[in-house]
């Protein structure tokens, strides 16, 4: 069974930089869509970034397009997402999820079927 791992999170000022990680266990990452979401206090989870099971297909939230770029190496069966110039509205929980692979697939928080614990990013001001 999938699991996912979260981390890379942590307390960072405005403008500074993180990197988020995504590791698999259980089985690989490499036939999954995988997404990064985000969900604030008092907020409903959002998109982030996503990414199809080859890199070829990359989706950014527009709040976040030109400040935050993921990959993967799914030699590592890993995602990442490197986020720079972070702004304290970035603040939250972000969680990695996972999705078998199709041409349809969408960067939906409904549509992810494995999702990971989480890791919390502050962005003081």
């Amino acid at each position: 069974q999938l699991q996912l791992v979260e981390s890379g999170g942590g307390l960072v000022q405005t403008g500074g930089s993180l990197r988020l990680s995504c590791a698999a266990s259980g089985s690989t990452l490499n036939y999954y869509f995988i997404g990064w979401f985000r969900q604030a206090p008092g907020k409903e989870r959002e998109g982030v970034a996503c990414i199809s099971s080859s890199g070829g297909r990359i989706y950014y939230a527009d709040s976040d397009q030109g400040r935050f770029t993921i990959w993967r190496d799914n030699a590592k069966s890993t995602v990442y997402l490197q986020m720079d110039s972070l702004k304290p509205e970035d603040t939250g929980v972000y969680y990695c999820a996972a999705e078998p692979d199709a041409v349809e697939a969408t960067c939906d928080a409904y549509k992810f079927g494995s999702w990971g614990q989480g890791t919390q990013v502050t962005v003081s001001s």
